[in-house]
């Protein structure tokens, strides 16, 4: 997100947030019970969401964050500003290593939104929550 103003920017982080939690009941955790949805912001504006996909081998799960990625990926977007992710009432859930590292690949300012211990939304840049993140040097721009 790129607000103009501090109350810009809380009304963006919690609109995008309210979809997270919105979409979170679609997600499919019948192992965990632990439903996690996630809202992504494409730099157009379009918002691409997903949830949490389990599976009986949990090694093939799928997080909320990724399933937003790619969906935001086969919807043709390559450039995002922010990620907002909601969890189960009163939990705090940043995303995990692989997410950040997914989301990484397409930049590390997206801002991250998530509810904090205390209930309030957090909003950090992706870089903060994932220091030194893994790269590979790239000739030109993330294909389109």
């Amino acid at each position: 997100m790129r607000p103009t103003s501090p109350a810009t920017a809380a009304l963006k982080s919690s609109e995008l947030y309210a979809q997270a939690k919105d979409v979170r009941r679609l997600a499919y955790a019948p192992y965990s019970h632990f439903e996690v949805g996630a809202a992504l912001l494409a730099s157009d504006g379009r918002v691409f969401t997903g949830v949490n996909v389990e599976n009986a081998s949990y090694a093939l799960s799928l997080c909320a964050e990724r399933s937003a990625l790619a969906a935001a990926i086969g919807g043709g977007a390559r450039a995002f500003t922010a990620i907002a992710i909601a969890g189960p009432q009163g939990a705090s859930v940043p995303p995990c290593g692989a997410c950040r590292q997914a989301l990484a690949e397409f930049g590390e300012s997206i801002a991250v939104v998530f509810a904090g211990d205390d209930g309030e939304l957090v909003e950090r840049p992706l870089a903060a929550l994932l220091p030194h993140a893994f790269g590979l040097r790239r000739t030109g721009e993330v294909p389109r």
